[in-house]
């Protein structure tokens, strides 16, 4: 299973105002993990920027003048994402702006829903957490992400942080471990590898057993509680009815 995380930056809020895309950034994600492919533009918008986005994400309009057009740049867009499952945090905003973008072309691309599916990860964690805060910085602390690096928005290092999310929200990442008669072998077929979850390879937990001391510690204050409650010690309770 092929899944594009995506992120946009653009000129403003409003897409039906004339705003545009000024960066894209996603990530791949194979079978759920990260495969370390990428796609990462900047745009020439052909127009200026709200001063308010230029504060949210630090991209000026002196920065763009030498980067390619939409136009430009569209076949390998489309060519990148063809066939995967778009994962967007608020799908609806970055969907409006890559389709106002695609019909301005003079060639028929369609809509970026003909090429992917779409998974909308605000609307699954407003799903999952309703009444709470569910932007990607309240979900990179309720998930214990990374975003120390996120100063400013950025379409990649957003992507990058949403994957992050996305896998946590939806179980963990299924990473993969050659075998050691693969690797000798040089095999490199489908059945070359094995699925692994994250620390399934650690070594099981010790088990420390309480010694006659410490057992005898524990006797003489079930003792206490039970002459300080009138003889009720609920776990010698559970004990003798053997339930514990």
């Amino acid at each position: 299973m092929r899944q594009i995380v995506l992120d946009t930056e653009t000129t403003g809020l409003e897409v039906s105002q004339g705003h545009r895309i000024i960066e894209i950034g996603c990530v791949e994600l194979v079978n759920r993990r990260l495969t370390g492919n990428h796609y990462h533009q900047y745009v020439k918008p052909e127009r200026e920027i709200d001063q308010g986005a230029i504060e949210v994400h630090g991209i000026t309009n002196e920065s763009l003048e030498d980067k390619p057009l939409f136009a430009q740049i569209a076949a390998d867009f489309i060519e990148f994402i063809d066939g995967a499952e778009l994962i967007i945090h608020n799908a609806p905003f970055d969907l409006a702006f890559l389709d106002a973008e695609l019909q301005r072309l003079p060639t028929q691309y369609g809509a970026i829903k003909d090429y992917c599916g779409v998974i909308d990860t605000l609307t699954m964690a407003r799903a999952k957490h309703p009444g709470q805060r569910n932007n990607l910085d309240a979900l990179c602390q309720r998930y214990y992400v990374d975003n120390s690096q996120r100063d400013l928005h950025g379409a990649l290092l957003d992507a990058e942080i949403l994957a992050d999310v996305y896998l946590a929200m939806t179980g963990g990442q299924t990473t993969f471990q050659l075998s050691d008669a693969t690797a000798n072998s040089g095999d490199g077929g489908p059945g070359s590898q094995q699925i692994r979850r994250l620390g399934a390879d650690r070594p099981p937990l010790p088990v420390i057993r309480a010694t006659a001391q410490e057992r005898a510690a524990h006797e003489a204050q079930l003792e206490a509680i039970a002459a300080s409650s009138g003889g009720r010690v609920m776990w010698r309770e559970l004990a003798e009815s053997g339930k514990h």
